[in-house]
């Protein structure tokens, strides 16, 4: 059996369910940590046992509201370091501001860029994180980034529910490799819709269609779901174009503004997601299904403890512990 003597896994506030799950994967308690705000609303952290020269991973997803939970995890990561941790790894299920990844109009930030160095800069040795906005992304640090990838979880889910999926639509030009790796996964073409976002608004307007998706069940590919508008455009252009039924599956259950209600009225038939996000108050009936990253984040946190290859989970002799799809108890 493996020895865990030395690893610790501690939370902040922003999904400690997901944490509490990981840490029942790994056969550990959760590590005992104080995080909170004084009345003045100044965040306070103290680890509440030795983690001196531990292998110390920090869970703490960018969940709404994300600019608290990011400052959280700088302030745990600060007391971890000052507590003498061994290695400290930020385990980030969604990293936000993602789509902030570059200059595309005058005068604005690279956000992406600017957090990764905030990571880096408060002592994190290394960043665990699931399905980036942007490969690039990676490149913003100077530490060891591990990027999991939902995509074999979520394929799978149609595949053993067997739901059939006849083609994988990418909602623009940026997800056509995710996409890619999805149809192969099903076995199956796909397709693109061209997308064109309205400045700095929610709001999508869907151009045109690549492939053919006649008559056809399809399947639309996004690595995070937020208003539900471009989902709902690409919903759309895949209707005008004879698409016979619509499924989606999407990393991150962003879930923002009515995007809920929004997407339970659309003719999309079945909405995917996984707990990188707390997707909270969801009825038995919905068409929601949220499937938990649990088993993935565990054995990447056992596998970078133990100084074994993280990407070797997602080869060909993928382990079915973690690839088998696990429906969240709502």
């Amino acid at each position: 059996m493996p020895n865990y003597e030395d690893l610790k896994v501690f939370t902040g506030n922003s999904h400690p369910q997901l944490a509490r799950n990981i840490c029942k994967y790994l056969d550990i308690p959760l590590g005992e940590c104080e995080v909170f705000k004084f009345s003045n609303d100044n965040t306070f952290v103290k680890f509440k046992e030795n983690i001196r020269e531990r292998d110390v991973f920090l869970v703490q997803t960018f969940s709404d509201p994300v600019n608290d939970h990011i400052m959280e995890l700088l302030i745990m990561i600060d007391a971890a370091k000052r507590a003498s941790a061994g290695r400290i790894t930020a385990v980030i299920p969604h990293y936000s501001y993602g789509r902030s990844d570059k200059k595309d109009q005058p005068r604005i930030p690279i956000t992406a860029r600017l957090v990764a160095n905030l990571l880096t800069v408060a002592g994190s040795d290394r960043v665990l994180t699931v399905d980036l906005h942007a490969g690039q992304i990676q490149g913003f640090f100077n530490i060891p980034v591990d990027e999991l990838t939902a995509v074999p979880m979520l394929a799978g889910y149609f595949k053993d529910n067997h739901v059939d999926i006849e083609v994988a639509s990418a909602t623009d030009a940026g997800d056509v490799k995710r996409t890619r790796d999805t149809g192969r996964y099903l076995n199956v073409p796909i397709s693109l819709v061209e997308k064109h976002r309205i400045g700095n608004e929610d709001k999508v307007e869907s151009m045109s269609l690549v492939g053919n998706v006649t008559n056809k069940s399809t399947l639309i590919v996004d690595d995070e779901v937020g208003t539900g508008g471009t989902v709902i455009a690409t919903a759309e252009a895949l209707t005008s174009h004879g698409a016979r039924e619509i499924y989606c599956a999407a990393t991150h259950g962003v879930m923002s503004g009515d995007a809920r209600q929004i997407l339970e009225s659309s003719s999309i038939k079945e909405i995917v997601v996984t707990d990188t996000l707390p997707v909270n108050n969801l009825q038995r009936d919905s068409k929601i299904t949220v499937l938990s990253t649990a088993p993935m984040l565990g054995e990447a946190i056992k596998r970078i403890h133990h100084g074994q290859s993280v990407g070797a989970m997602f080869g060909s002799s993928l382990s079915a512990t973690f690839v088998a799809t696990h429906r969240m108890n709502i």
